[in-house]
């Protein structure tokens, strides 16, 4: 499996590259509108294909770059198939694998981030990699405030679905404030601040139900735009507009 762990720093939001050397064939998983041009020039670069990008969720504090790399590549948009968007080309559900030429991804489905938000698991031969969206970070975990947000349901998704997985899964999120790139099942139990060292549901529900977070500045255009699948609605501001220029491809 070819692998490149992309980063986009205003949102500080990481987007995942998959690809089988087989076929030629690769994924992106939660692209950023302002990064396409990028991730295709690496795409490029390895020589593959994007046949296909994949959400995790619908985004509030960035605009997928899933419709504009349709335009530029012609890749297909996979979203969790609870969404129901009529923009999406694929609908993933738990217990039915992607396949990414020979590599085959798993949805996991995990709610509390938002109601229909799904992780993505692989086996990359040595390690399992667990792209875990805004559902787990690195020493915390996405809020629960909006969007149909539940920490009930989060912290069951987390105990019920991750935590049972084997210590030494790899754990890529999507999103680091910090500068950290991967943790991992073990270390995520043992010191994650918000979950881990045993902490209770209560206890968890206490620290969620308190954290008094401003809402992501983009949210009043991100939220509608990615149920567009990144088409950019009328209320984006003038200066973040250039990347919703659809160019040719170079």
């Amino acid at each position: 499996m070819l692998f490149r762990q992309l980063f986009e720093p205003v949102s500080c939001t990481y987007t995942y590259l998959l690809g089988c050397p087989t076929s030629g064939e690769c994924a992106l998983i939660d692209p950023v509108i302002e990064t396409a041009e990028r991730d295709l020039a690496v795409i490029r670069d390895l020589g593959l294909r994007l046949s296909c990008t994949i959400e995790t969720h619908v985004h509030a504090d960035h605009l997928t770059g899933a419709l504009k790399l349709k335009h530029l590549a012609g890749s297909r948009i996979a979203y969790p198939a609870m969404d129901a968007l009529p923009c999406a080309d694929i609908g993933l559900r738990e217990g039915e694998p992607l396949r990414i030429g020979q590599l085959a991804l798993h949805p996991l489905f995990t709610p509390g981030h938002t109601d229909t938000h799904h992780c993505y698991m692989t086996d990359a031969g040595v390690h399992t990699l667990l792209f875990s969206g805004d559902t787990l970070l690195i020493d915390g975990c996405g809020r629960t405030d909006f969007q149909s947000g539940d920490p009930v349901a989060l912290y069951r998704s987390i105990h019920d679905k991750l935590f049972v997985l084997p210590d030494e899964t790899l754990v890529y999120p999507g999103h680091d404030y910090d500068g950290r790139f991967v943790s991992s099942i073990a270390q995520e139990k043992a010191r994650n601040l918000r979950l881990g060292g045993g902490k209770s549901l209560e206890q968890f529900v206490a620290i969620m139900n308190g954290l008094d977070l401003p809402n992501p500045r983009k949210m009043a255009f991100a939220v509608p735009g990615n149920q567009l699948c990144g088409q950019c609605p009328p209320n984006v501001p003038d200066e973040l507009r250039s990347p919703c220029e659809f160019g040719d491809q170079g």
